[in-house]
């Protein structure tokens, strides 16, 4: 097949990346934060601070998920 890679189409590639690749990233990063809450000995309140503060940029792209689901766009 022409412009395909291992039968998919570059949409089919590119919607797989933007949702599976990204999610998987946001969860790497959720990592990230709880190690560096972890190794801070940031206490409870501390670790929610970092939580907040560091993942707030995740919920505009988790929202986007969301709302085009819902609005089936």
């Amino acid at each position: 097949m022409e412009g395909t890679l291992f039968g998919f189409t570059e949409e089919q590639i590119g919607h797989f990346g933007a949702t599976w690749g990204i999610g998987a990233f946001i969860l790497f990063m959720l990592f990230i934060i709880g190690e560096i809450a972890w190794k801070s000995k940031a206490g409870k309140t501390g670790t929610f601070v970092l939580f907040f503060v560091l993942a707030f940029g995740m919920v505009g792209f988790i929202a986007k998920s969301i709302i085009e689901k819902i609005w089936g766009i």
